[in-house]
């Protein structure tokens, strides 16, 4: 089952559970979907759709960590229940350890030795990455390895 026919069901499922905060979560995921659909005028495969979720997931992020800072504590929460909810659409998150030996192996795939290779770095350790890491985490090592 794709991902577009498990968001169906899943607000199917819902619905009748009357499950307000994730019915909403998955409409408003199914929503900007297909808004990306119609910008691309294509339809998504799995892919797509997970980089659309993943661009969702660091929206909520940082509202959450916004709201926590402006002391609206009730509105952080609100991000963090969607967050959840997207969360499970996603491919289980790699560790930083896991995150880490992917840089290594980046790096020493194309001869990377100094921070001016940054830019040839990320987007390969982004694309072997893809929806199962934070892409600030990414950076952070990156710019760990390549300093070191």
């Amino acid at each position: 089952m794709g991902l577009k026919d498990q968001l169906l069901a899943d607000m199917k499922t819902s619905m009748k559970a009357k499950q307000a905060e994730r019915l909403g979560t998955i409409r408003q995921l199914r929503s900007a979907i297909k808004n990306k659909e119609i910008e691309l005028q294509q339809e998504l495969d799995d892919n797509a759709i997970i980089g659309v979720i993943s661009t969702a997931v660091k929206q909520r992020r940082e509202a959450a960590q916004m709201y926590r800072d402006n002391d609206r504590l009730e509105l952080a929460e609100k991000e963090e229940v969607e967050l959840a909810v997207l969360q499970d659409y996603l491919p289980a998150q790699l560790s930083e350890e896991d995150v880490s030996a992917i840089v290594v192996a980046v790096i020493a795939e194309i001869g990377a030795a100094s921070m001016q290779d940054m830019g040839k770095v990320m987007p390969l350790v982004m694309a072997k990455t893809k929806g199962s890491a934070d892409g600030k985490m990414v950076n952070q090592l990156v710019r760990k390895h390549l300093a070191g």
